[in-house]
């Protein structure tokens, strides 16, 4: 790596807005600093929360936080499902929302260990290309299943068909499928907890040592990376 996109080196956190993609937050910030940028774990565009954005030689600490377990905040809409389990897609199919017992159910089924089908808006590859680039183009495929975690699942609020989910899961769990499971889609979507690391920290102008983020995540180990870049 030439020494210019080495420093300045650490982890960025950024509360993203709703509308650019993970990409986009992760040039910009690239722009601003000109050292190597990448993020570890992407929100999709129309989702809001934390992300967080790995700068210069810290960029090789990916792995150490991209398997952190999550922490979201949904509105579920029981009313319908749409193409691609979120406000962006078509509808497919209205429905009569359930009653809080019957949510309370379905809630009950989607808690521990789960294995629910990937959403076909989704950057898994299916025969080598992106599976949101087939969707685009009308391409029905069968999308694999993929086995995950749901260590919490609560309702925070539930009236005129729309839930208010506070969810806590292992890393890689598509909350739009799990709102699909659940038999609507969502509405809104935000990330406010990755690991220890909280969206009230967020502060993009901040760069956080990657010595201080990993033993925030309890990583003894710097992987060789320090703030020269070594």
């Amino acid at each position: 790596m030439p020494p210019r996109g080495r420093n300045p080196s650490g982890l960025i956190l950024v509360d993203k807005p709703a509308g650019p993609s993970s990409f986009a937050i992760v040039a910009q910030i690239r722009r601003r600093t000109g050292a190597r940028t990448g993020h570890a774990g992407t929100l999709d565009p129309f989702a809001t929360g934390l992300l967080l954005v790995l700068s210069g030689s810290a960029t090789k600490l990916a792995s150490c936080f991209v398997g952190l377990d999550k922490r979201y905040m949904t509105d579920v809409d029981l009313r319908a499902r749409t193409s691609t389990g979120d406000p962006e897609g078509e509808v497919v199919e209205g429905l009569e929302p359930p009653d809080a017992a019957e949510l309370e159910q379905r809630l009950a089924r989607l808690r521990g260990e789960i294995e629910l089908p990937i959403p076909a808006a989704s950057a898994v590859k299916i025969g080598g290309e992106r599976a949101y680039r087939l969707h685009r183009r009308g391409v029905e495929v069968e999308m694999p299943t993929r086995r995950s975690r749901v260590d919490a699942l609560d309702v925070i609020a539930y009236s005129d068909g729309i839930a208010r989910l506070d969810l806590r899961v292992s890393s890689g769990t598509y909350v739009r499928a799990i709102a699909d499971a659940l038999g609507g889609h969502c509405a809104t979507l935000r990330r406010t907890e990755v690991g220890p690391f909280t969206v009230e920290e967020a502060d993009p102008g901040r760069i956080v040592a990657p010595e201080a983020a990993l033993a925030r995540i309890g990583e003894t180990q710097a992987a060789g990376v320090r703030e020269d870049g070594s």
